[in-house]
């Protein structure tokens, strides 16, 4: 997956069949679904793949506890078929992760297992494991941290967890095995219309040299997440907002606050929030908030009534509170949720099923959804793209598609399971050439293959790319991303024939972004 070939291959004198704007969660799907039926596929992304909310993510793979409970079947039972879906197919970096609800109420133990039964036989056939009542003696013993005062027991259910960014690039990379094309950091500026106002293409700007040029389209998709109406005022200035950004923040913490291999879900906390705290590549991932936003942004920050929030409700549940001292590294993301119409909603209860609109002028937009849902979103956006452009028709290939890295018997143990099929070539760089194995941080697993691994195959450009999102020591550690930001650029320098300028410029940036992820 080489930058310059994609790029090369975007600026050809060609008609695409489908252009989309967006290299995050719906992007990739609706991308990878149009380029899997053999249409000419062309992705552009402004950032970097999954730079925004697609990196953001609780790291779940899940049908929606919290959605049963709220009466959506629908959403439910589309959710739990397509993790079931997910597992299958890229189960290299989807895997099946307990979960335990502890009860503190006298009811709360008949309640959930039953809610959890229904929730374990809507998934039929692609469940993850059945749920069950614990006693409170098992309960303590999965979760040893626990508070004990109160507990009467605890009810144990399945869901998925997975790497969200890791997914994004192997996403890219299966759009690419299939003749499609995506290119990072590649701005859509402007749409192309033809003299009866029809959308035709898209005016494109590569955001690294500065170079414009359009690119023709029969169909042309928005699916830019939570800046879907801006590429909705391009399209007819003055168009009501489609989308609602709601902001969720994460706290990571050292394994040692859960120790087990089970998380915890607090299925209703004073605000009528769900907390979760979820272990994660060795850390534990805390959250998340549900705050409405007035503005989207690439780098949202946590506000401090949301880092008290989830401290304070971590401490009426775990033996040893989480100070703001025990944070290693907090990070926020902006949910994309389809604007309700009619009455006003809190965030919480709008729904998170996703809708495709069509505009007069035919640009073709996805809203709202989630990760689980992604390759559904995707089906269902080409199902119109393919009506609009008068496409001829083709069958979904999705549904059993290998990702790009697919491999089975992973052992998550191994640092390098995330890589699937391409652990193996990563090692053999290490063992021809032993020093790539060093360590970046003492604190972390990341190694100098690793550096290299993302400049050479995964379109990695800038610091951020690196640490962020190939490894992921920005949202596991963030001071040691910082402390080690200095090797990784000298190492991308070398790797992408870079000078000592760029070198200064890359880590005066990430240093920036980087005092957002601690406290």
């Amino acid at each position: 997956m080489k930058r310059h070939k994609q790029l090369r291959k975007a600026k050809a004198d060609i008609e695409w069949d489908i252009v989309v704007i967006g290299g995050g969660a719906s992007g990739l799907g609706v991308a990878l679904e149009s380029a899997t039926r053999k249409y000419k596929t062309l992705l552009l992304e402004g950032a970097d793949f999954a730079k925004g909310t697609s990196s953001r993510s609780t790291k779940l793979v899940h049908g929606g506890v919290r959605y049963l409970a709220q009466g959506d079947i629908s959403l439910v039972l589309e959710a739990l078929r397509e993790r079931g879906l997910m597992r299958q197919n890229a189960p290299h970096l989807v895997k099946n992760q307990s979960f335990i609800i502890p009860n503190y109420e006298w009811w709360g133990g008949p309640l959930y297992t039953i809610g959890l039964k229904v929730y374990d036989m809507m998934a039929g056939k692609l469940g993850l494991g059945p749920s069950v009542h614990l006693t409170k003696e098992e309960t303590l013993e999965a979760l040893p941290t626990l508070k004990e005062e109160g507990l009467t027991g605890g009810v144990i259910y399945h869901d998925g967890q997975f790497d969200d960014a890791r997914l994004s690039i192997n996403l890219a990379q299966t759009i690419i095995d299939y003749d499609g094309v995506a290119v990072n950091y590649t701005k859509a500026i402007g749409l192309l219309k033809d003299k009866e106002g029809m959308i035709c293409g898209v005016k494109a700007k590569d955001v690294i040299d500065g170079e414009e040029f359009d690119v023709r389209a029969k169909a042309v998709v928005n699916a830019t997440g939570v800046f879907t109406d801006e590429i909705l005022q391009m399209d007819e200035p003055g168009t009501p907002k489609k989308v609602v950004p709601s902001q969720g923040i994460h706290l990571v913490l050292d394994h040692d606050f859960l120790k087990g291999d089970h998380a915890i879900m607090i299925p209703k906390t004073d605000d009528g929030r769900v907390l979760f705290a979820v272990p994660w590549r060795g850390k534990v991932v805390v959250g998340t908030t549900d705050t409405l936003i007035e503005n989207a942004s690439l780098e949202p920050r946590a506000l401090e009534e949301e880092i008290e929030f989830i401290l304070n409700t971590a401490k009426r549940y775990l033996t040893r509170p989480p100070k703001r001292s025990d944070v290693r590294s907090i990070f926020a993301g902006l949910r994309p949720l389809a604007a309700p119409e009619g009455e006003d909603k809190q965030t919480k209860e709008i729904s998170r099923s996703h809708k495709v609109i069509m505009s007069l002028s035919g640009l073709i937009t996805i809203t709202g959804g989630k990760w689980t849902t992604y390759r559904k979103m995707g089906e269902d956006t080409i199902h119109n793209a393919v009506i609009l452009a008068g496409l001829p028709e083709r069958p979904c290939q999705t549904e059993n598609l290998a990702i790009h890295g697919y491999t089975k018997n992973i052992d998550h143990n191994d640092h390098f399971y995330v890589y699937g099929s391409e652990a193996k070539e990563i090692k053999e760089m290490i063992e021809n050439d032993p020093p790539l194995g060093e360590r970046l941080h003492d604190r972390l697993e990341f190694t100098v293959a690793e550096v290299i691994w993302a400049c050479k195959k995964e379109m990695a450009m800038t610091l951020d790319d690196v640490l962020a999102r190939r490894v992921r020591a920005l949202y596991l550690d963030a001071r040691a991303a910082e402390e080690m930001a200095p090797k990784v650029a000298q190492i991308m320098a070398n790797e992408l024939n870079k000078d000592t300028d760029w070198i200064k410029q890359q880590v005066e940036e990430f240093t920036e972004i980087a005092k957002g992820y601690y406290l």
